[in-house]
């Protein structure tokens, strides 16, 4: 977008004259009108760096575990090297003890057709299967938050479609978030594809902003919505797109309150990073620094 274009919320005042002195103010003016406007922190360099820690620890973390998710083991094996690792690195596990009623493990093994909540237990990994690990770290008091799909030897078409358009859907949501852009274009972009490819995208959970704490403003729906706020150096969010091959509703388990599967029982696939918007772009956090 052009400065003398029509500003995006439709007011039909020229950009320069409408959102765009909105993100091209001072730091603090801007981090006082988001706080007042959105209730959004948006965070400062020192912020933005222990988060950065935070979220490389989370992402090595995570990618230990995704290469000892073989078949035959458990995925309450992968929750006691969970905390092993998170022990290993200083940092406390987001998840544990969290919500009502309080999550009991620290990381979420979703397989198959479980949208995303599952709980660590003893069913062996078995050639077929699709997991998604998703991994939350507090560091020194910031938090990371990232998943990733690993599939269990061959997989059926179907599931490999959800795993890959998961991903790419991922991939594009990134590819547009800069300051300026509304919220929901994060959501455009994601379903765009996903309807292309003839999937679903779940609606009843979102991306969420983090840093500070586990959950913050912004909310992030990956479905289409009408959430025009501006994207703006200093925001830090999950983008996380849940992916199913038939529809886009999910129930979740009346027993442990947590796992949540898909309501036709077909395959789902996630995959998340956690990104900060830059004064140029956006950069993501949780992938891993060689």
């Amino acid at each position: 977008m052009e400065r003398n274009d029509p500003c995006w919320c439709g007011s039909g005042q020229k950009w320069k004259k409408c959102h765009y002195p909105i993100v091209h103010a001072d730091p603090d003016s801007l981090a006082k009108r988001y706080r007042k406007d959105f209730n959004i922190v948006l965070k400062t360099p020192a912020q933005i760096e222990g988060i950065y820690r935070a979220c490389q620890v989370t992402a090595k973390i995570l990618d230990q575990l995704c290469l000892h998710a073989k078949a035959g083991v458990t995925t309450l094996e992968l929750e006691e090297l969970s905390r092993k690792l998170h022990r290993e690195a200083g940092a406390t596990p987001a998840p544990l003890g969290y919500g009502e009623p309080p999550y009991p493990k620290t990381i979420c093994t979703s397989l198959n057709e479980v949208i995303c909540h599952g709980i660590p237990d003893t069913r062996p990994l078995q050639e077929g299967d699709i997991l998604n690990i998703d991994v939350s770290c507090i560091v020194n008091g910031f938090f990371g938050d990232c998943s990733r799909m690993v599939a269990i030897g061959p997989v059926t078409a179907e599931k490999q479609l959800v795993m890959d358009v998961s991903r790419e859907c991922l991939a594009r949501a990134i590819a547009v978030c800069k300051p300026g852009i509304p919220m929901n274009t994060i959501a455009q972009a994601i379903e765009d594809f996903a309807r292309s490819m003839k999937c679903s995208v779940v609606n009843q959970f979102v991306g969420h902003g983090i840093g500070l704490a586990f959950h913050e403003p912004p909310e992030v729906p990956h479905h289409y919505n009408d959430i025009r706020i501006p994207m703006a150096p200093g925001m830090v969010f999950t983008i996380e797109p849940m992916i199913n091959a038939g529809v886009r509703e999910g129930v979740i388990d009346p027993h442990d309150k947590w796992t949540v599967r898909t309501k036709d029982g077909r395959p789902s696939a996630q995959w998340e990073h956690t990104i900060v918007i830059t004064e140029t772009g956006c950069k993501v956090l949780t992938e891993l620094k060689q």
